[in-house]
Parts: C-alpha cells; sequence; structure tokens
C-alpha cells in the first residue's frame, strides 16, 4: 500500500463512497455518514444492522450510556444501532448542528469497540478528507488500507520547495514568495520572506489560512489583523519569515469551522464547538512548518506568536525557538469572547 491508497480513501470519502481500514484483524468497512445517502447506507448495510461510529466527543453530546471515555475527543465510540436509527437519524446524530432542529429520538448507548486502532485511524482520516468524523461500520469493500499507510501519509517529511519569486507586499516591497508542496496533500504551503537573511535568527510567524478573516475581513477572528500586524513587524525588524499554514479553521478545514460558526451562533465557545463537531480542541500540525523551516535553512528563529503549543511542537522538531514574540491586537465587539476563550482555554499568553 502507498500514498496513493490513502489519497484514494480520502476521495472516496468525500464522495460517499465506502472504504476499508485493516489493522491486526480483518479490514473492517466504513462510509462516511456526512458524504453518504440512503440508497449508498442500504447497498452498503442492507440488513440495518451497522453500527456507527462517532468521537467520544461527539458522543458526550448525546449523553451515551455506558460511555466512559468521553472526556477525550479522539477516543472511538460505536453506538448500537436499533430499528429506528434511519439515515436521517444517523445525520442527526453526526453533525452537531441539528441538535436544536432535530430532536433526538434516543436514549443512545455506546456499545464495545474491538479494532479500537483502526476506529481510531478512520477518525483521523476523516478529519484529514474534511468530512464529519462519523462512520457506518460494516462490511469491507475490496480496496483496503492500513494504519499504517494513513500514518505514513500524514508525515510533513515529504514535502519540499516547488516554486519561488519576488513578491513586493503591502507592508514590505523587498520580499520573496516561496511555495512548497506534498505529493499526498492537495494544498500547498507558502512562506512569504521578508527583507534578507542578516546572520540573526528571522522573526518567524506561523499564520493558518483563515478565508474568512484573512480575505474577508471577518470580526469574528483576530486572524487578518494578525497577518498584517506580522508582515510589519518583520518589516521593522529588519527581516523575517511568514509561514502561511493551508490549515484553515485549526485544521478542521473551512466547511467544517462554518459549522463550528453555527454552534458559536446557538452559544458555544471555539473549543466546545469544535469537540461537538467531533473534532480535536486544535487539529494543526505545527510540523510542517519545522520542515519549512529546515528547508528555508533556519533551525534558530524568533517566534511570534502567543501560543506556547507552537513553541513546543517547533523545539520537539529541532528548531531553536530563542526568543518567543508575544502579539497583541485590541479586540472587537465581535470577537472579544474568542479571544477570551484562546486565553482561558487554549493557554494563549502574551
Amino acid at each position: 500500500m502507498s500514498a496513493r491508497d490513502v489519497a484514494r480513501a480520502i476521495d472516496a470519502l468525500r464522495r460517499g463512497w465506502p472504504i476499508a481500514i485493516r489493522g491486526a484483524g480483518a479490514p473492517v468497512g466504513l462510509l462516511a455518514i456526512e458524504t453518504a445517502d440512503a440508497g449508498r447506507m442500504k447497498a452498503f448495510d442492507p440488513e440495518g444492522e451497522s453500527p456507527i461510529l462517532l468521537s467520544a466527543g461527539r458522543a458526550a453530546t448525546l449523553k451515551l450510556a455506558n460511555q466512559l471515555e468521553a472526556a477525550i475527543p479522539d477516543s472511538p465510540v460505536l453506538v448500537e444501532r436499533t430499528f429506528w436509527i434511519d439515515f436521517d437519524c444517523a445525520v442527526a446524530l453526526a453533525d452537531p448542528q441539528l441538535d436544536m432542529a432535530t430532536p433526538m429520538k434516543g436514549p443512545f448507548r455506546a456499545i464495545h469497540v474491538d479494532d479500537r486502532d483502526v476506529m481510531a485511524a478512520a477518525l483521523s482520516l476523516a478529519r484529514t478528507a474534511g468530512v464529519l468524523p462519523a462512520f457506518f461500520v460494516g462490511q469491507a469493500p475490496d480496496e483496503v488500507i492500513t494504519i499504517a499507510d494513513i500514518e505514513a501519509f500524514e508525515d510533513p517529511i515529504s514535502l519540499a520547495i516547488a516554486a519561488r519569486a519576488k513578491l513586493p507586499v503591502a507592508g514590505s516591497e523587498n520580499s520573496e514568495i516561496v511555495a512548497f508542496r506534498s505529493p499526498d496533500s492537495p494544498g500547498e504551503h507558502v512562506a512569504l520572506i521578508i527583507g534578507q537573511p542578516d546572520g540573526r535568527p528571522p522573526l518567524v510567524r506561523l499564520h493558518s489560512e483563515c478565508l474568512t478573516g484573512d480575505v474577508l475581513g471577518s470580526l469574528k477572528c483576530d486572524c487578518g489583523p494578525q497577518l498584517h500586524a506580522a508582515i510589519h513587524a518583520m518589516e521593522d525588524t529588519g527581516w523575517g519569515i511568514l509561514l502561511y499554514l493551508r490549515q484553515e479553521g485549526r485544521g478542521i478545514g473551512l466547511v467544517n469551522k462554518l459549522r463550528a460558526y453555527a454552534l458559536q451562533d446557538q452559544g458555544f465557545d471555539t473549543v466546545d464547538a469544535n469537540t461537538r463537531l467531533g473534532f480535536a480542541v486544535d487539529a494543526r500540525d505545527f510540523r510542517v512548518a519545522a520542515r519549512m523551516l529546515d528547508l528555508l535553512g533556519q533551525t534558530k528563529i524568533r517566534l511570534l506568536t502567543n501560543n506556547p503549543e507552537k513553541v513546543r511542537v517547533l523545539e520537539a522538531a529541532g528548531i531553536t525557538v530563542a526568543e518567543r514574540v508575544p502579539i497583541a491586537l485590541p479586540p472587537n465587539p465581535f470577537n472579544a469572547k474568542y479571544l477570551a476563550t484562546k486565553r482561558d482555554r487554549t493557554g494563549h499568553q502574551l
């Protein structure tokens, strides 16, 4: 098996086709609920007996009986199938946006997970594919991938420089853009090099893609202002590197970020919205930034961030963070709660 097989499996998940994952035992068949329909469910599970795989973070919101791991968002949970769990009910189980609009029939019961590693790998693959981590579990189709395939696919070591060119930008006319490509990922990460190396560790900013904030000027977050403030800080310092990471919505993707926004409109903060969707609080992989810096020949940096996790991951990957430089911008009425959540629940600090 290879990265090609995992890429095909991701494509199948997005198209609503079943996949199979093998661990130590026999392959396990899985059909993503979000992209399936009633007809595909019937073809996959004609007897209507397939249990439903969810993350424990999602299961906790459903108040599942016998659920002992609800505090671990990434843990797999199997929901016992009953005669009244049809396709529409399964969709309501998978998507928390529907919790207020679709009364739950319940009570739902969690059953023992035999192939825990396989189930965890399936949830991980769904997140990589950008679909809700929720599946019907049943008979395996012919094409099978392994847990090892998925783990290798998610390793950022295959990243390489694809192209580079001069790019004057607002805030720094003397800058260069460098694009990085991985054969295992459709999106290209980008570095914007501000100024010229001068022997000092560069001021570096890890900026995760945010269409709503960076392009549309959303007031719900501080991403756009942070992006521009970072460029100006690097210009003022003399030189720096902005790493623009294609990890929209803290790694859950644009569609799921908008789902999280809908949950925020219902009163949940960013942390609870992500876990109700079945995702980790922060699903980004900052190891890719370490790989980008290594390819640029910069292994000692000053990091412009309020997030200690970025420092930890970079240093674990071999990048020396000589200094953490805080970034502070004034809140607005729409993002004040978001900024407070980052401070109080995810450890951000000035």
